[in-house]
């Protein structure tokens, strides 16, 4: 069972209904037993990250988050969760969970796409550059799409990377390691390459639950 973490960011219905899709075993929830017992967990959201990590220091499910780090159940952020396990982020000035070395920066409407003024928030579809092996990417092709939107850009430790995109600046869009991956663009909203990654998360999940 996969466990989707409930933190009042939004998005989780959307992720619950990709997994059905894939017959893929889920809940939402916020109870640390359920979240702890599962055989991996899923941080997705959007909004702000202040207001994210008010609400999950308020509940306590910071620290659940760092035992599910600490215990090496394999964890996936997408989107915000994504930028909230780095140690800061620019948008409110935020402390974040720390979980990752690195920190989330503003795009700068100075920027230019195609020779073009960047609009912000990057939202659309983009492509990926695979940057090493990863079992998260297996079966993803370089002309796959994926679907963003945000803000803020991803700068983890260079050695953490695992793919990057180019919108005005050429950011971090992928970046962990084995059971340990965050992803800026939503996989489930993003066809099929999207459902790819979450079916190889969860079959990560269930070989290693198994082993």
């Amino acid at each position: 069972m996969l466990a989707i973490l409930d933190y009042k960011a939004g998005n989780q219905t959307s992720v619950l209904r990709a997994l059905r899709f894939l017959g893929i075993t889920a809940e939402i929830t916020a109870e640390p037993a359920a979240i702890l017992g599962a055989d991996g967990v899923i941080f997705p959201g959007v909004g702000a990250a202040g207001q994210a990590m008010n609400h999950l220091r308020a509940t306590g499910m910071d620290n659940v988050l760092r035992q599910v780090v600490d215990q090496g159940i394999p964890l996936l952020g997408i989107c915000l969760g994504c930028q909230i396990l780095l140690e800061h982020s620019e948008e409110g000035d935020t402390a974040a969970l720390g979980v990752v070395k690195g920190v989330c920066r503003r795009f700068l409407p100075e920027w230019r796409d195609g020779g073009e003024p960047i609009r912000i928030p990057h939202m659309g579809w983009n492509t990926l550059e695979l940057l090493k092996p990863c079992k998260l990417f297996e079966g993803i092709l370089p002309d796959d799409r994926f679907y963003f939107v945000h803000s803020f850009y991803t700068e983890p430790d260079s050695a953490l990377c695992l793919a990057q995109t180019t919108y005005g600046l050429t950011f971090a869009s992928a970046y962990g390691r084995d059971g340990l991956w965050a992803v800026q663009f939503h996989p489930e909203k993003s066809g099929r390459p999207g459902l790819k990654i979450l079916s190889n998360f969860s079959r990560y999940c269930e070989e290693r639950a198994h082993a």
